[in-house]
């Protein structure tokens, strides 16, 4: 098998990206492609090594991809469901991240200044410590919180970034290929 010359560009690329075919976890398409390891380009993590989100973690995503953003009621609906999916306990924990969540939805509403409310990253940061119990992300418990997000919306929809959409993504990693 001949094998194929590189342009400079591609030459480049390989280096800066490293094997790509590593992504996929076939490290036969990488060598019948002849891709060699004496370049070393940035770990690549393969879809074996990857774990699975757990509950917590999907929170601390909410967290750092929307952070900013004021705590209301939808939110912390969506907070009150993950946190009951994720110990198994039907009431709101006392200290808890639910119980918080509520608090800043009600705070908030009656905060004029933005800067002075309660936002995501203040009630989810941290949030697999702050979780007495914690468990892996399934479809169920993403449907859960989309559910109680969808029910304490007036628009009816979901916050992109948010808790619902965190733990949808995780479900999704989570599921076997």
């Amino acid at each position: 098998m001949a094998q194929q010359q590189k342009s400079p560009r591609d030459q480049r690329d390989s280096r800066q990206h490293g094997d790509v075919f590593s992504v996929s976890g076939d490290d036969n398409v990488a060598r019948k492609q002849g891709a060699g390891s004496s370049n070393p380009g940035p770990a690549i993590v393969t879809m074996g090594s990857v774990d699975t989100v757990t509950i917590g973690e999907a929170l601390e995503v909410t967290a750092l991809s929307l952070g900013d953003k004021p705590v209301d009621r939808k939110d912390a609906a969506a907070i009150q469901a993950a946190e009951t999916r994720a110990t198994g306990e039907s009431k709101t924990r006392p200290g808890g991240l639910a119980e918080a969540a509520q608090e800043a939805a009600a705070t908030n509403e009656r905060t004029a200044l933005e800067e002075a409310k309660v936002t995501i990253a203040d009630i989810l940061t941290d949030a697999t410590e702050k979780l007495p119990g914690d468990k892996v992300v399934t479809s169920e418990d993403a449907e859960a919180v989309v559910g109680a997000e969808l029910r304490n919306s007036p628009e009816m929809k979901t916050t992109p970034g948010g808790v619902a959409d965190s733990m949808s993504a995780g479900a999704r990693l989570n599921q076997p290929l």
